[in-house]
């Protein structure tokens, strides 16, 4: 549970906490002004086509309003929050793509395309609005020590009294939990500034992949006995990486978030390599492989056939990932 699907005010902070509470109700309309027209902020550029490209310049802009968060980090918010499903509806009456419950809705969501509404449902007003709540709270929270980002994200699951009272992120195993889950995310959205470290692990799963050679191919094939040992694309990843100690998502479109991503000119054997017929959106990835090198790669690629090595050079060639065991973890499993 997040603040922003549940602002929660510890009731002995009845004195301090209304006066406080105050200043964020007030501090919302005049901050949100300020910064409606995407000033500040970070320069940190989103990874090739890992927010889908009906969002991508609005994540862009607004993940630079203030310097406490960048476009990567407010996609790995997204991404949490919703998959980037702007119809996103939860138990909680949490709404659209950013996950705003009415009441925190009513009081922190702004006009963010200028168009006269505040609609919750539209992402040109929800991804601005998650923009400005998070420097809104990295304002509340400016003069505790620690990073401000991590501060920030600490007082959006915990609230920021709690990281003014314990002077940074506070010792709740929920809240330290949500913040790395998010620093980690971003990582998976932001485009590498220099080579990416090689994965522990790809050789183990390589080995795996290598062993099936020959398989037959089988839609929503996972290897299990009662399917002959047969699998799918993303099936065999995911068999391959769980191999050697690492739980990827099912599907390979969010395979895609589990690290980050190496150039074509950087790839090393182990990581995923994806594909698509959209290449502005990671959310439309329908095939997923295993680099081998030499431009190869393992893959199950089709009904009627069989698990084989495959040219990743062609058309749908969409990008590449470099499993990390912590990028893993930190995928959500409601997207």
């Amino acid at each position: 549970m997040t603040v922003r699907k549940a602002w929660i005010v510890a009731t002995a902070a009845v004195g301090a906490g209304a006066a406080f509470m105050m200043v964020l109700v007030v501090g919302v309309y005049i901050v949100a002004g300020n910064m409606v027209n995407g000033v500040g902020g970070s320069t940190r550029s989103l990874a090739k086509g890992a927010v889908p490209a009906a969002y991508s310049a609005i994540v862009q802009k607004w993940g630079n309003l203030c310097s406490a968060i960048n476009p990567a980090l407010l996609a790995a918010q997204l991404y949490q929050e919703s998959g980037f499903n702007p119809r996103a509806q939860s138990a909680a009456a949490a709404q659209g793509i950013a996950q705003f419950i009415p009441g925190t809705w009513a009081t922190h969501g702004i006009d963010g395309d200028g168009d006269g509404d505040r609609d919750v449902w539209d992402p040109n007003d929800a991804i601005p609005s998650a923009a400005s709540y998070d420097c809104q709270l990295a304002s509340y929270v400016k003069d505790v020590p620690g990073d401000p980002t991590k501060n920030m994200l600490a007082a959006y699951n915990a609230g920021a009294y709690a990281v003014i009272k314990y002077g940074g992120v506070p010792p709740y195993s929920e809240t330290r939990n949500y913040v790395k889950t998010i620093t980690t995310l971003e990582e998976s959205f932001a485009a590498p500034v220099s080579r990416v470290d090689p994965s522990e692990q790809a050789a183990g799963a390589i080995y795996f992949a290598q062993k099936k050679l020959g398989t037959p191919y089988l839609w929503g094939g996972n290897g299990t006995a009662d399917q002959g040992g047969r699998f799918d694309c993303s099936g065999l990843t995911k068999a391959a990486y769980e191999s050697v100690g690492i739980t990827l998502p099912r599907v390979a479109n969010d395979q895609y978030n589990a690290g980050p991503h190496p150039k074509r000119s950087e790839l090393l054997p182990g990581d995923l390599v994806f594909f698509s017929t959209d290449p502005g959106n990671s959310r439309a990835i329908h095939h997923v492989g295993i680099y081998v090198g030499g431009g190869y790669m393992i893959d199950a690629p089709y009904t009627g056939a069989v698990i084989r090595f495959d040219p990743i050079d062609t058309a749908e060639y969409f990008g590449a990932t470099r499993v990390t065991e912590d990028g893993a973890k930190a995928l959500p499993t409601n997207v």
